[in-house]
């Protein structure tokens, strides 16, 4: 029983957090459209908010000390899963559209099992080889069916959908990778500690665009979507990943992917920023395809 609320919970939480980051690619999508802060410096600040956050909420909690041999793992951790995940994002979703980002995302599943069989040795079955090329076709369909011309507030590009697949593969190594570390340490221990590493390495090469934007005459809609970032795409969702790791299985968790693209197109499609074609239905169809054909080989099933 006490088992099966664990597992519960661990689903809840990864199902929060990937509604927030299905809603995070709508208003990133605005904030880049608005240019008023480039992609790194925005990504400084969310890393500035979410660690002042995690260390408040550590100060009222039992202290938890990490063992020194950690840290280079945590700083790993953190370049894979912060710093490399959300740079790439940020910077790739000026050139994708919202529709095309969310398609993009629902290969994590099959990447972080890729990264499962290499790093925790779990077996590829035919089955998984068959949903990992299915998925691929979809993301080349997309590709060769994306817009080139034109600007990247509406149009995608090929170049977009690059940074996008770097944005899932090091989110799904992280997945994949690290578990183990994750399940030794509270979610706010690990997490301070992951946000502060990604903090010292971005600002290097944000901190002149810091100082450069002009905070005071920021547009109210988009300073509400960079508080949207900061603490829940940031804050809470990045507490809620690690909350459900220690409970269910990568692959299960990248599994939440799902609910992006649904999120998303529903969203874009009702605020007028994105339109649902043919291309995209055949595209999301042959990935999601894919990623549950992967999921319902015989070792899937026993996660």
């Amino acid at each position: 029983m006490i088992l099966n609320a664990s597992k519960t919970a661990g689903h809840l939480a990864c199902a929060g957090a990937y509604i927030i980051f299905g809603l995070n690619i709508v208003f990133c999508k605005d904030i880049a459209n608005s240019d008023v802060i480039s992609p790194i410096a925005l990504f400084s600040l969310r890393a500035l908010g979410a660690s002042a956050l995690f260390w408040l909420v550590s100060a009222f909690l039992p202290q938890e000390k990490v063992e020194r041999g950690d840290f280079p793992k945590i700083a790993l951790a953190s370049f894979l899963g912060l710093f490399l995940t959300q740079v790439s994002f940020l910077v790739g979703i000026r050139m994708v559209t919202s529709i095309d980002c969310s398609i993009m995302g629902t290969l994590g599943p099959v990447i972080t099992m890729l990264f499962a069989a290499i790093f925790i040795k779990e077996p590829v079955t035919w089955k998984k080889t068959l949903g990992v090329c299915t998925s691929l076709a979809g993301v080349i369909f997309l590709i060769l069916n994306s817009i080139t011309a034109g600007n990247g507030a509406a149009q995608t590009r090929p170049l977009g959908i690059v940074m996008m697949l770097v944005n899932i593969s090091s989110f799904s190594a992280y997945l994949g990778i690290f578990k183990p570390l994750i399940s030794k340490y509270s979610a706010v221990t690990f997490m301070k500690w992951m946000f502060l590493f990604s903090l010292l390495m971005s600002l290097p090469f944000s901190l002149k665009g810091l100082l450069e934007v002009d905070y005071l005459h920021i547009p109210k809609n988009v300073a509400l979507e960079i508080g949207f970032l900061i603490f829940f795409a940031t804050f809470v969702a990045y507490f809620l990943i690690p909350f459900g790791q220690k409970r269910i299985r990568p692959t299960l968790v990248s599994m939440y992917n799902y609910i992006q693209p649904i999120l998303a197109v529903v969203v874009s499609i009702c605020i007028g920023m994105d339109k649902l074609s043919a291309d995209k239905v055949i595209a999301i169809a042959f990935v999601v395809a894919g990623v549950l054909i992967v999921n319902r080989s015989r070792s899937a099933q026993t996660q």
